[in-house]
């Protein structure tokens, strides 16, 4: 297949890089025994060097094979925000030889049991704070046992009054002594101490598992191996020059590939330090990029426009930063303007998918293009096709963007129907259909358009109208409701909800927004509400959402 992006290429650097042919944990032994004493992760001033990391690492390990009776191949959940715990957590399950599954720790209870009854899940890893959403699973036997962390037990004894009164509740809060039957305590599985039994993972067994979206709203479980993830991580540090003296800013979430592949795995793979943020909270991360000298931040837009709009903003307050790169939303070019002009750094767009675990397309470091996904990585090729044929569509000319490579998943967890409609053969190859409308232009850039499939994408998180729609539907007030996305000049999209009332009832935004923050994740939350007499609907009775996105995009005003 013709690679256009060639023409363009960084200089010296090999457009192919060679097969995987190790595993995560094997990655994570050898900078253990090469950088013993080097901090691996620092929590509010919390050092842990990559010794303890090891550590920490088996007796999890261990304690999930003797006492929770886990098998390779298991899936295992990992139900907790940024935090030692979560890194610690991820390489435990890998070096049982189990599956990763992260789930959002903003999930509550109907979405955790979805994807616990979906993976087949036994055993959580979860935050004390999700406690609540557990206890049901394991009162009815849909887990059999939960590892309860308490974040406070990974902070230093002693934390200024300012960092104190700014820490997140969920990250302040004392061990909880009240935990539900069938959980464990964290700290109690570490004191066990159990060295786990060797196990025979291969680079081609699956490592993890992370869920999306479909069109139908329902969750699909991406199966990659430790060659998808650990080609996709070398598609990162490679591309990017990144090495084991840097120091990452790892606040984007770790159960998301970005935050997983590009905060965690990468300074992991490298031997280099992470400086772990669990919520974005930009003074906190002013400050660790000034103490650390932070070097590689993998970011959302988001952060990085919250960042730029600090009123005490300082010309040096990210001197010592060498990289900025990610994704989900482009970057408004005032942004990128006002970024360039404070640190003469780019903003080095990307684009992926949780099928690609994180890395399709990347800007080059020497040629980047504003708003731009960039060129296709290592090994990848970027197909553009008719989206309802595949077939290819000319250069220049906007289709449906489909990706090859070896970072793509095998497939949908048990789900040929998915599998089915998602891959295709072309030229003999492989593809993967994004649900994304694109172009290449002549040199082989990707400029993403529009999206094929029915998707709200806020400050990077993707909400499928679809599944908000059906939670809507429990409240009193609401009749019929169509959830569509709308400009945001923050969030980049936030999700509206139109609602037709039932006869006689009053429902405002905040009331709306109270009643939703009890059944589902705050990203998901209607931020805007319209109330309509009635909704468009075809002849067959169903919703038009389409009309009521377009008018939405006419009369929106622009980010």
């Amino acid at each position: 297949m013709k690679r256009l992006h060639h023409k363009v290429w960084p200089v010296g650097r090999p457009h192919d890089i060679k097969q995987v042919k190790t595993t995560l944990d094997e990655e994570l032994r050898k900078n253990a025994r090469r950088f013993p004493d080097k901090p691996a992760t620092v929590f509010y001033g919390e050092v842990k060097s990559y010794r303890d990391l090891a550590e920490e690492v088996a007796y999890i390990a261990g304690y999930l094979q003797s006492q929770c009776n886990v098998k390779s191949g298991d899936r295992v959940g990992l139900y907790l925000q940024n935090a030692p715990q979560f890194v610690a957590g991820f390489y435990g399950i890998i070096r049982a030889g189990c599956v990763v599954v992260p789930i959002n720790p903003m999930n509550l209870e109907d979405e955790l049991a979805y994807i616990v009854e979906d993976a087949g899940i036994e055993v959580v890893l979860a935050a004390q704070d999700r406690c609540e959403y557990l206890a049901a699973l394991l009162d009815d036997g849909r887990i059999s046992r939960a590892v309860i962390a308490c974040y406070r037990d990974a902070l230093p004894n002693e934390l200024p009054d300012s960092v104190e009164m700014a820490l997140p509740k969920e990250i302040s809060a004392s061990k909880k002594t009240d935990i539900p039957d069938g959980c464990v305590a964290w700290s109690d599985m570490l004191a066990a101490e159990i060295i786990p039994a060797a196990a025979s993972t291969r680079p081609q067994d699956l490592a993890v598992m992370p869920y999306t979206s479909g069109s139908t709203g329902k969750g699909k479980g991406c199966k990659h191996t430790h060659m998808t993830t650990l080609h996709a991580t070398q598609s990162m540090y490679d591309w990017f020059g990144l090495t084991g003296d840097d120091v990452y800013l790892s606040a984007a979430p770790m159960f998301h590939v970005v935050g997983m592949q590009a905060g965690m795995n990468s300074p992991i793979v490298t031997g280099a330090t992470m400086v772990i943020l669990p919520r974005w909270d930009r003074e906190i991360a002013a400050d660790l990029i000034r103490t650390h000298q932070i070097s590689v931040w993998p970011t959302v837009p988001t952060m990085v426009i919250d960042f730029l709009n600090r009123a005490d903003l300082k010309d040096d307050d990210l001197a010592s930063m060498r990289c900025i790169f990610g994704g989900g939303i482009a970057m408004p070019s005032s942004v990128a303007s006002k970024l360039h002009n404070l640190t003469g750094l780019t903003f080095l767009e990307g684009y992926g998918m949780t099928e690609t675990i994180a890395p399709t397309t990347a800007n080059p470091v020497h040629l980047p293009q504003k708003q731009c996904g960039g060129i296709p990585v290592f090994n990848t090729d970027v197909f553009i096709g008719d989206p309802e044929n595949q077939s290819a569509v000319p250069q220049g000319k906007v289709g449906e963007i489909l990706i090859s490579g070896p970072q793509v998943m095998l497939g949908y967890w048990k789900n040929p129907k998915a599998d089915a409609e998602t891959f295709v053969s072309i030229e003999g190859q492989r593809f993967v259909r994004s649900g994304d409308l694109g172009y290449l232009d002549e040199n082989g850039y990707l400029f993403i358009v529009d999206r094929l499939k029915r998707m709200i994408n806020a400050s990077g998180f993707k909400v499928w109208p679809t599944e908000v729609e059906s939670i809507l539907y429990g409240h009193p007030a609401i009749e019929e409701a169509c959830v569509i996305g709308a400009n945001d000049p923050y969030r980049g999209e936030t999700v509206k909800a139109v609602v037709v009332l039932q006869k006689g009832a009053a429902l405002t935004p905040e009331e709306l927004a109270k009643w939703a923050k009890d059944h589902m994740a705050a990203y998901k939350i209607p931020r805007l509400l319209e109330t309509v007499t009635s909704l468009p609907k075809s002849g067959s009775g169903k919703v038009l959402w389409r009309e009521l996105q377009e008018a939405e995009n006419k009369t929106g005003k622009e980010p």
